[in-house]
């Protein structure tokens, strides 16, 4: 993240571009190596962690306009949660490309609206560039499913995840039960370490 990098000594800067320039990413945006069809975790936060979509209408609002913007391109949305300074979408895509396109819309049209709302017009940046983690194989896949579920929590947006209107727990909830989504956790937990640096 930028605001990450601005904290960072010289020199720490120096070996961070290095190391950027030696592996072909791009020097001020998340790489995104992964391009072909596959299923990806798709984070996106809002610009220095500024909680934009604080309002449960707003998040409301947001969670519409991503599952819509999406239902086009995907074949599959697994699973999704909307927290007031990010969110996270599980999702099987043929093509990365599609992903950027429709995000750069809906971050466009958001940033436009949410200025225009809150009288800051020219003043505020809304979005940094999504990150994407490629799922590498099934119990990724799963503990990625249970990180997006759980993080309210993570952040102390909740106590409980069922709690947690702006995702899609509630849907398997509603179509699988609590048992399963139990078992599910239980044999998906996420490490530790599981999202660092996404939210």
């Amino acid at each position: 993240m930028p605001y990450e990098y601005r904290k960072l000594s010289p020199k720490e800067r120096e070996e961070i571009v290095r190391l950027r320039n030696e592996r072909g990413y791009p020097l001020h945006a998340p790489p995104h190596p992964f391009r072909v069809a596959r299923a990806y975790l798709i984070s996106a936060v809002n610009f220095e962690h500024q909680p934009v979509m604080d309002s449960p209408e707003r998040r409301t609002e947001f969670e519409t306009l991503l599952l819509n913007s999406f239902k086009e391109i995907v074949d599959d949305i697994i699973a999704w949660v909307v927290l007031p300074n990010h969110y996270h979408v599980l999702l099987y895509v043929q093509s990365l490309d599609d992903v950027s396109a429709v995000l750069k819309r809906l971050h466009g049209l958001t940033s436009r609206e949410w200025n225009i709302q809150d009288g800051l017009t020219g003043k505020r940046r809304i979005w940094y560039k999504f990150a994407d983690t490629a799922m590498r194989n099934e119990v990724h896949l799963h503990a990625a499913f249970n990180y997006v579920h759980y993080n309210p929590v993570k952040h102390g947006y909740a106590n409980d995840p069922y709690e947690w209107r702006w995702s899609s727990l509630s849907l398997y909830y509603e179509d699988r039960g609590r048992d399963w989504l139990r078992k599910h956790w239980k044999s998906y937990t996420p490490s530790v370490d599981f999202g660092n640096g996404l939210d």
